[in-house]
């Protein structure tokens, strides 16, 4: 654990790094648990140190929508919010892999802000960049033919994990881009045909010609 805190060092300050592993709370998660629920208050704001983490939302019709990822240093700044307002997550987080992250108590969220410009400049990047990935969700969904929002969906999850191979059941898949399993699995199929992925059980090779 003391490793993956390292990352952080090109962060923050030396002496912020001492705090957030005075006040900080290691905590682990296998694929699957969940991390953050809706309709939860939010008293820590999480930083991943290690594996990747989906976070989602719900839609007028209930369904549940990923907005995006989190990975190796990355933090929630709907989490962070919800923390300085004491309001309910809108939000459920969960993990998609073997998770370490380190969770800031909400009490130094605002003194850090005021504290360290490292701890400034990291919290606002951090919406920025939540921003951009939210207006990519809503233009996928918005303009994007399904087929390149699988496409889409694919290559992110390729670039959150550094690994071709996509573990995830075509269920899966169908829930988190809010269509049918049948569809899915027609459009992996296609994909398959055209030599881009091979299709496993639960799982999803990307073959060089995918990019």
């Amino acid at each position: 654990m003391t490793t993956n805190l390292d990352r952080l060092k090109t962060i923050f300050e030396p002496q912020l790094i001492q705090e957030i592993q005075q006040f900080g709370i290691f905590q682990t998660f296998n694929d699957g648990d969940l991390i953050m629920d809706y309709g939860k208050y939010v008293r820590m704001m999480p930083i991943v140190l290690k594996g990747t983490v989906k976070v989602y939302r719900l839609d007028e019709k209930q369904n549940e929508i990923l907005l995006y990822y989190l990975s190796d240093s990355e933090s929630c700044s709907m989490a962070y919010s919800c923390c300085l307002e004491a309001k309910k997550s809108e939000v459920k987080a969960v993990a998609e892999d073997q998770v370490e992250l380190i969770a800031i108590p909400h009490v130094k969220l605002d003194d850090w802000l005021c504290t360290y410009p490292s701890w400034k400049n990291y919290i606002m990047r951090s919406f920025n960049e939540r921003f951009i990935e939210l207006l990519k969700s809503i233009e996928s969904i918005a303009f994007h033919k399904l087929d390149e929002r699988l496409i889409s969906y694919l290559k992110e999850k390729q670039r959150h994990t550094g690994s071709s191979v996509i573990k995830a059941s075509h269920g899966l898949i169908a829930d988190e881009l809010a269509t049918s399993r049948v569809v899915i699995s027609r459009l992996l199929k296609q994909l398959e045909n055209d030599k881009k992925i091979i299709l496993y059980r639960n799982e999803i090779k990307l073959l060089a010609s995918f990019s």
